[in-house]
């Protein structure tokens, strides 16, 4: 098992025990503090996060429960960089609310219920990607490798235990190459495998949102491996200590309210939520949008039964890299607090947890084809620098043809977004590889895309992006 070194770390990082009692109160009998660990970079967390923390909506809800003539409450934010630090703190009853991504979940309803004290439940979902999409394997930009079966034998940056390393040991072993032998997987934060990658120390780089995104658009890395090929859900979600949520109903309610305020903020105002984040995380705009915007990660509080189900199918990796206890995920997920605070805002928990589509696609009428930008396998967006709004397209083509348009006109493109045409991912048109086939232009992620767009549709040719634009008909 060539990343032992790397479960060394893991398990010393989650082997914090309780010190004390929880951070339930300040010192001051009247006042309840809650502790809340979030991932400030990790953009799929972001209403539970990063976007919540920053326009106070948690505080704001919170106030007004004090407002009554109730306790005092005291918010303290935490922000790391992965899941098992927060997972660590829960352990240690020093956090009471956290939010991470389904790997990274497994690991912490496993470590937390030795204890009454820590036991955690799933209350909530932050947002999710049917297929898989959120997790990504990258190379650097020169790299020959081609597919992931290129990598073999070669050394993968990830860090073990979070949900782009649950991508990586799924992905490998689909390919026919075995996770623990088959490569070298070093342990490692998103930042020092992004330095390792673009100093050549590692051939790869598996990781979250919205890292792969991120080195791709600062033109540090290639994308390799489109998790949407796995098919499977991915998800980020938020996990409440059950001893602290009893003692504080309240609090946890407040929560989810807050959640569900940003999760409305998000829908409602796409380019400013994306704007609040970037200025928060450190990010780039552009980035956070691709992800945050729409036609990106659905944004969608319910606990639906299919990533319940492809939730449950991950309960193995558990034992693929160490010794944790078996967690039981029907009692782990627990719905009851968040179909109650959809009940106080007179929403229909049901309803919104049948739906099966992307709650903010693109919408609008393009204006350059003069139709509707309605079809989510199809629809993108087109951001001219100096907008406060971006562009529809109603397919990939016309936003071609929108960009030529706006080029001609003197005007600058800050970033385009089209949906990969096999897999349906959200990508950057001016990093996406590009098929013409007749008069239609396609855009995928990836090389293992257009090799089996091309084995099929013999007629299609690759082109560069500017090539695209040059010759696309008016």
């Amino acid at each position: 098992m060539k990343y032992r070194p790397a479960l060394a770390a893991l398990a010393a990082a989650l082997a914090l025990t309780a010190s004390g009692c929880s951070l339930e109160s300040t010192g001051d009998g009247d006042t309840v503090k809650v502790v809340i660990g979030y991932q400030s970079k990790t953009i799929n967390t972001v209403t539970a996060g990063t976007l919540l923390k920053a326009k106070g909506f948690l505080e704001q809800r919170l106030n007004a429960l004090s407002a009554g003539g109730g306790k005092k409450y005291a918010v303290e934010w935490q922000d790391y960089d992965t899941g098992a630090p927060i997972t660590a703190q829960m352990v240690a009853e020093k956090i009471d609310i956290g939010s991470m991504g389904d790997y990274p979940l497994l690991i912490n309803g496993s470590r937390t219920q030795a204890s009454e004290r820590s036991k955690t439940e799933l209350v909530s979902i932050t947002g999710y990607n049917p297929k898989g999409a959120l997790n990504m394997v990258v190379v650097a930009p020169d790299s020959k490798a081609q597919s992931l079966n290129d990598l073999a034998g070669q050394k993968i940056s990830a860090s073990v235990g979070s949900a782009g390393h649950g991508t990586l040991v799924q992905a490998l072993t689909r390919a026919g190459i075995d996770p623990k032998s088959g490569v070298e997987v070093l342990n490692q934060q998103p930042q020092i495998g992004s330095s390792a990658l673009e100093s050549g120390q590692v051939s790869a780089l598996s990781q979250f949102v919205a890292w792969p995104g991120l080195l791709v658009f600062q033109n540090k890395a290639r994308l390799l491996y489109d998790g949407a090929e796995l098919n499977v859900p991915t998800f980020h979600g938020v996990v409440a200590r059950r001893d602290y949520a009893a003692q504080h109903p309240e609090v946890l309610d407040a929560f989810l309210q807050a959640q569900l305020d940003a999760t409305d903020f998000i829908h409602q105002h796409p380019l400013e939520a994306a704007q609040v984040v970037a200025d928060n995380a450190g990010l780039s705009p552009e980035v956070v949008y691709l992800y945050n915007g729409p036609g990106g990660t659905s944004f969608d509080t319910t606990l639906k039964p299919s990533l319940i189900a492809a939730f449950k199918g991950d309960v193995p990796y558990l034992k693929s890299i160490g010794d944790f206890a078996d967690l039981d995920i029907d009692r782990f997920v627990d719905p009851a607090a968040l179909k109650q605070a959809f009940a106080e805002r007179g929403l229909n928990y049901d309803a919104e947890l049948a739906r099966t589509t992307n709650p903010a696609p693109v919408a609008g009428t393009d204006p350059v084809a003069n139709r509707a930008a309605d079809n989510p396998a199809l629809a993108g967006e087109i951001w001219l620098t100096g907008q406060d709004v971006t562009q529809p397209a109603a397919d990939p083509t016309s936003l071609l043809r929108a960009i030529k348009q706006a080029r001609a006109q003197g005007k600058t493109v800050r970033a385009a977004y089209v949906p990969d045409a096999e897999l349906g991912t959200r990508w950057f048109a001016d990093k996406a590889l590009w098929v013409r086939d007749g008069d239609t232009y396609l855009p995928f992620t990836t090389a293992s895309a257009v090799r089996r767009y091309l084995g099929r549709h013999p007629s299609g040719v690759t082109v560069s992006y500017d090539q695209a634009i040059s010759e696309v008909r008016p």
